[in-house]
């Protein structure tokens, strides 16, 4: 996908970029593989694939009709920033959060957002797990997401405590898994989340990406999220 396809491919879903939105994608995609010579941030360099697969991939999330392009976004494990900085990009007035365990990322990120001059983007240094123990974020966003991270039944103990009521948790997956939904769908009610969609979303190749929505329906117990590793080691049943 070159950039003019991109710009196109978002036209027909309503999305339409600026040619400042158009250069600051520019700049990400040239950070994004200058670092990536010092760090492994991804696989995916090739000019092309980075267009479709990071940065309309991770646009896919506001074709979902219960996103919403204002309000607090937390995002979990980002990795190289997905996908909450392209969707900081296209819609500027996002509140962004993000949290990542590896600081080398963090550094990363800092230098990106300082770049591509982003404002109300927050970085984090942590563990997903102390970050939703801490009473400044806990149950404090309108919208928290994970993109490829780990298992539903890890990331619903990762992502819902962050989650206000009413608000939302989505899932981006590679591939749609009836098994992984249903593994997961005691420890979401546990954690006082209800299940709203689970929907394909074709790419311009072709490729199905899979968009998990989980709504925010009552608190989550305190003890949840329990200690940094043991989601990922002992995951909820």
């Amino acid at each position: 996908m070159t950039p003019e396809e991109f710009q196109m491919e978002l036209g027909k879903q309503g999305i339409e970029l600026s040619t400042r939105q158009m250069d600051q994608f520019s700049t990400y995609f040239r950070l994004l593989v200058d670092w990536n010579q010092k760090m492994n941030l991804t696989a995916i360099t090739e000019h092309r694939d980075v267009y479709l697969k990071h940065f309309y991939d991770s646009i896919t999330l506001a074709f979902s009709t219960t996103f919403k392009s204002k309000g607090k976004l937390c995002d979990v494990g980002s990795g190289a920033g997905f996908p909450s900085l392209p969707l900081k990009i296209v819609f500027p007035e996002l509140e962004v959060t993000i949290v990542d365990s590896l600081n080398k990322r963090i550094n990363f990120l800092t230098t990106l957002v300082n770049d591509l001059q982003l404002d109300g983007v927050h970085l984090y240094h942590d563990r997903a797990e102390s970050f939703g123990q801490n009473s400044e974020f806990r149950e404090s966003f309108d919208f928290v997401t994970a993109r490829a991270v780990a298992r539903l039944n890890v990331l619903a103990e990762l992502c819902l405590p962050l989650v206000k009521k009413n608000g939302y948790f989505f899932s981006l997956k590679a591939a749609k898994s009836e098994e992984e939904l249903a593994e997961a769908k005691q420890a979401i009610a546990l954690l006082g989340g209800k299940l709203i969609d689970a929907e394909d979303v074709s790419l311009p190749n072709g490729d199905i990406r899979h968009i998990i929505t989980v709504q925010k329906k009552k608190e989550t117990p305190k003890k949840y999220p329990r200690k940094p590793g043991l989601p990922n080691k002992q995951p909820l049943k």
